[in-house]
């Protein structure tokens, strides 16, 4: 994939579930898989399973369909999930310490490196191994290790000064778990996550089947 042609985040965004179901079908011992039979794993259309993999090179034979193994492969290596990431935590609460705790991301390649919060009862505390550190030495360490992630789960009221700074000591990418949405210069990448956003929809997928339920064909403008 060397030329510089945009593919939509829509497609990008699926991947990662193309790469969890590839792992799944492995782990069960599938060695070939048809994109109709993905696709009714995966409750998406054959049809856009091709299309999201052509902007890929394809990757499938005709006939043959695709090879799992193979497919799963090139598609970490398309997610960067062939090379090692190393992350710190900046907001060490209730959040902060669950991602530190979950044992996922050492498995996909994303290696916690360090732990920073602003809270004296949580400075010095262990969480696998490493030791939260005061904000204040955050600048020192970034510096002087290589980081790729920051993941922010701080108030709303520090994130923005304290994303800028990581920008500008050279941190690539910004996991924000904060309540607002950051925008830095296009060299710095942000994944901007609103729990809540995520509650809100499933909200109105209850209502809206309550609705029709009740007789009321709701149909928003």
């Amino acid at each position: 994939m060397t030329e510089e042609r945009k593919i939509s985040m829509a497609v990008i965004r699926r991947l990662p579930r193309y790469y969890r179901y590839l792992g799944e079908l492995l782990d069960n011992g599938v060695t070939k898989i048809s994109s109709r039979e993905l696709s009714e794993k995966m409750k998406v259309t054959a049809s856009q399973i091709r299309q999201d993999l052509n902007n890929f090179g394809g990757f499938g034979q005709q006939g043959y369909g695709y090879n799992v193994e193979y497919l799963h492969k090139e598609i970490a290596k398309i997610l960067g999930l062939d090379k090692t990431h190393t992350m710190i935590i900046v907001g060490v609460g209730n959040l902060g310490q669950a991602l530190a705790n979950y044992p996922s991301f050492s498995k996909r390649g994303f290696n916690l490196i360090g732990l920073f919060d602003i809270n004296p009862r949580l400075i010095g505390m262990s969480m696998r191994g490493i030791e939260v550190m005061d904000i204040d030495k955050m600048e020192d360490f970034v510096k002087t290790n290589k980081v790729d992630i920051a993941i922010l789960t701080m108030p709303k009221t520090r994130v923005k000064e304290t994303a800028e700074n990581l920008a500008k000591w050279g941190v690539k990418g910004l996991w924000n778990f904060s309540p607002v949405d950051l925008f830095l210069p296009e060299h710095v990448h942000v994944e901007n996550v609103h729990l809540s956003h995520s509650l809100m929809t499933l909200a109105y997928k209850i209502n809206e089947a309550e609705e029709l339920d009740n007789g009321n064909d709701y149909k928003p403008f």
